[in-house]
């Protein structure tokens, strides 16, 4: 019997496995779900993904579902209920880069129509398949995450360098990095 073969990185964690299973890089076209993924990589930078998704139920909640209408309204108040929430990173920067992301994000649902038609637009609407043998040789950024990070911050998102924008691609399909002989790659 075989064992069906899987990206390097997410290898001995079964919350890992699964992330990578069921979600790491299937396209993601839902402006709520692609706000969600911005918001949890803003707040994984400097951090492991695996920290992230350990704490992700509990942003969830913290944060209303990741609804950027509620979150671009969120006071002082609030900030400080959350910066006392130990389910959660608590990063003052990062939960009001949060909340001014969530206000640029509209900004941008107003001109473009949809976040999901503005972000895709970068790759012509449809994901690139690289050819990674190996995780560890991955890019951490390329010209095209160069372009969006450079993008969103003259739009006044915070925390979105083009590692965080290789990653959200990575993340919600955009980029196909699944190594090639992982089960996932054609079928993404």
């Amino acid at each position: 019997m075989t064992k069906t073969h899987k990206c390097g990185w997410c290898l001995g964690d079964p919350l890992y496995e699964s992330y990578h299973d069921q979600e790491w890089g299937i396209p993601v076209y839902d402006d709520n779900t692609l706000f969600e993924f911005l918001i949890l990589e803003t707040f994984q930078a400097g951090l492991s993904w695996i920290t992230i998704l350990r704490k992700r139920e509990n942003f969830r909640k913290a944060f209303d579902q990741f609804n950027y209408k509620k979150i671009a309204d969120y006071n002082d108040k609030k900030i400080e209920s959350l910066l006392d929430d130990a389910g959660i990173i608590r990063n003052k920067l990062k939960i009001k880069a949060t909340i001014t992301n969530a206000k640029a994000f509209m900004d941008i649902q107003k001109e473009f129509g949809s976040f999901s038609k503005y972000i895709w637009d970068f790759v012509d609407g449809k994901p690139i398949k690289n050819n990674v043998g190996n995780y560890k040789i991955a890019p951490a950024t390329t010209p095209i995450s160069d372009k969006i990070s450079k993008d969103l911050k003259q739009r006044g998102f915070k925390f979105v360098g083009s590692t965080v924008i290789y990653a959200h691609m990575q993340a919600t399909g955009m980029v196909n990095d699944h190594e090639i002989k992982c089960f996932r790659y054609n079928e993404v």
